[in-house]
């Protein structure tokens, strides 16, 4: 099930932080600020009591793009399309918050995800030179966005939680 993310998730969320990646991990105290200041979306895959994923898109005011900021498979559950589930969740959020472009870097060698992002339509626009922390390149992703009427989790985009801390 994909579920909004809430304040309480911050230790699994950065847990699958650790767990996924080496360097430019996000920081609890920058997941706290994604879900409680940021102009953002963060949504998490949970089965049966247990995060296995989760992505956060960034909406900006004066544009229309949105940006998949970050999205992580706990690489326990890899293989069991819950990447694609949360790209489509996250593409629904942006389109249904007007977005008309979904933007992303991905590493250059992780071909496993940049090989999921050319299926769902990504196209690179632009390389970013030593966009990571170890030196590495990202390519630069983009994808236009239909204008979606109903999804996985329709009207998510733009509820509020009933209060700053999340929903309990």
């Amino acid at each position: 099930m994909i579920r909004r993310a809430l304040l309480s998730d911050i230790p699994a969320l950065t847990a699958i932080e650790n767990r996924c990646f080496a360097a430019d991990r996000i920081a609890p105290r920058s997941f706290r600020y994604l879900l409680t200041r940021a102009n953002a979306a963060v949504v998490v895959e949970e089965r049966r009591g247990s995060i296995r994923g989760y992505a956060a898109v960034l909406f900006y005011r004066t544009t229309p793009l949105a940006r998949l900021y970050s999205i992580a498979v706990d690489p326990e559950w890899r293989g069991r399309a819950i990447g694609r589930a949360l790209i489509l969740q996250a593409e629904h959020i942006a389109a249904s918050r007007k977005a008309r472009r979904l933007r992303l870097e991905v590493r250059v060698d992780n071909r496993r995800a940049r090989a999921m992002y050319r299926k769902r339509g990504y196209r690179q626009f632009a390389v970013a030179c030593g966009y990571y922390e170890d030196r590495t390149d990202a390519l630069r992703l983009e994808k236009t966005l239909r204008r979606h009427t109903r999804g996985p989790m329709m009207g998510l985009a733009n509820r509020k939680p009933p209060h700053r801390a999340g929903w309990e």
